[in-house]
């Protein structure tokens, strides 16, 4: 996807000077720590809608943030989404909201069923399985779907780690594309 914006400096924002792992959580009581420790990069980030396909993907210089999220569907997406289904949202949904309230004021901010559990201080709003309830669009949603997108990246990932960053990320850029073309083909039949 063609980048639409550039991400603006938000200089009255404190949170914006920081950058650590441990900044990037928000009052989320869930540890960083358990998916970035003792990482030689942050790795790379990839969104996917709800049948695993990826919309785009970047590399990640520390542990996955709000920002990073946040930078990727500003620039990159003309309409923020309706819903946005993250293992953070908890933390996302203040932080897309104080920066850009007129981009994000229609999304639903909702933590997938898979990682709920892990958010023990977090009040039910967050929660996917809060808002299946009342709608039942929500209730044909594939929650999952980065996980097993994710889980498809775990193929590439000790091959990518002896790369160099322009050899790795067209490699990604490839295995995506072939990821992506066999989940549409899949899903036409």
């Amino acid at each position: 996807m063609p980048q639409l914006r550039s991400r603006p400096a938000y200089p009255s924002l404190k949170e914006d000077t920081k950058d650590s792992a441990e900044d990037q959580k928000g009052g989320c009581r869930k540890y960083y720590s358990t998916y970035s420790a003792k990482r030689l990069t942050g790795g790379i980030m990839v969104c996917w809608c709800t049948h695993s396909v990826a919309y785009g993907f970047h590399c990640i210089p520390v542990a996955e943030g709000r920002n990073d999220v946040f930078s990727a569907m500003y620039s990159m997406w003309s309409k923020a989404p309706e819903v946005v289904v993250y293992d953070f949202a908890c933390a996302l949904q203040p932080y897309c909201i104080l920066r850009e309230p007129e981009f994000f004021q229609n999304t639903l901010f909702t933590i997938d069923d898979f990682h709920s559990s892990d958010h023990t201080k977090c009040a039910p709003a967050c929660f996917l399985k809060t808002y299946k309830n009342s709608d039942p669009r929500l209730l044909r949603l594939n929650s999952s779907a980065a996980e097993c997108g994710n889980q498809g990246l775990s193929r590439i990932r000790k091959s990518i780690g002896y790369m160099g960053q322009e050899r790795a990320m067209m490699f990604i850029k490839v295995f995506l594309s072939v990821w992506n073309r066999i989940r549409i083909v899949n899903m036409s039949k």
